[in-house]
C-alpha cells in the first residue's frame, strides 16, 4: 500500500439527523448506539446543534459517554431546534450555507441517521461534492431498520437508468450496524479516479 492510498484519519465525523425522534423507540436507539460507538473509537462529534429530536438524543449520549461535541446552528434555528448550550462547541452562525460550510470543514466523514428532507438535503450536497471531487471524506447511511431501503433502491435505479454511475452510487456506503459502518470509515480509502473534476479545478469551485 502506497502512501497516497492509505486509509484517512478519522478525528470527527459529522452526523445528519432528524429534529424528531420518530414514531419508533429503535430510531433514539440506535442514536444512542452511534454517539456509543463514536466515543469508543475517540471520534468527535460534529452535528447541527440542535438539543430536540435526534439530533438532541445523540448530543446528550455523547456527552454522557465523556465524548466530544461539537454543534453548528444558524441563529434563526436556536430557538425552533432549541440550541444546545451543553455541549463541548456551540457554534451560532448567520445561515444554513454557512452552517453546512462549517459542519463539512470540522469533520472527516459524514453519516445519515433516519431524517427528513433537511437531512437528505445536507448527505446528496456532500455526496455532490464528493462525486465532483470537491472533497475525499467518506460518507454513509445508518439504515436503521431499513429506514433508507428505498434510498438505497432509488440509487440503483438512477444507475440503471444511465444517470449515476456505478462508482459514484458507492460513494454512499451503509450499513445497519453502526460498529460496522465505523469500521468502513476507518479503513476507507480515497479513490479519485472516477471524480468529475481535476483536484485543482475542484479547489477553486469551493465556496
Amino acid at each position: 500500500m502506497t502512501l497516497a492510498s492509505k486509509p484517512q484519519k478519522i478525528r470527527s465525523l459529522c452526523v445528519y439527523c432528524g429534529a424528531s425522534n420518530g414514531v419508533a423507540a429503535h430510531y433514539v436507539d440506535a442514536a444512542k448506539a452511534l454517539a456509543g460507538a463514536l466515543v469508543d473509537a475517540g471520534i468527535a462529534l460534529v452535528y447541527g446543534g440542535g438539543n430536540v429530536g435526534l439530533m438532541g438524543v445523540i448530543a446528550d449520549e455523547a456527552m454522557r459517554l465523556g465524548g466530544s461535541v461539537t454543534g453548528v446552528i444558524p441563529t434563526a434555528l436556536m430557538e425552533q431546534e432549541v440550541g444546545h448550550r451543553a455541549v463541548t462547541h456551540l457554534h451560532v452562525v448567520a445561515d444554513m450555507h454557512e452552517r453546512k460550510a462549517m459542519m463539512a470543514q470540522l469533520s472527516d466523514g459524514f453519516i445519515a441517521l433516519p431524517g427528513g428532507m433537511g437531512t437528505l438535503e445536507e448527505l446528496f450536497e456532500m455526496l455532490t461534492w464528493s462525486q465532483l471531487g470537491f472533497h475525499d471524506k467518506p460518507i454513509g447511511l445508518l439504515n436503521v431498520d431499513g429506514f433508507y431501503d428505498g434510498l438505497i433502491a432509488f440509487t440503483r435505479h438512477m444507475v440503471a437508468e444511465g444517470f449515476l454511475k456505478p462508482a459514484h452510487a458507492a460513494l454512499m456506503m451503509h450499513e445497519a450496524d453502526p460498529g460496522a459502518l465505523l469500521g468502513r470509515f476507518i479503513a476507507f480509502v480515497p479513490d479519485r479516479t472516477h471524480k468529475l473534476l481535476k483536484r485543482d479545478v475542484a479547489e477553486d469551485l469551493l465556496p
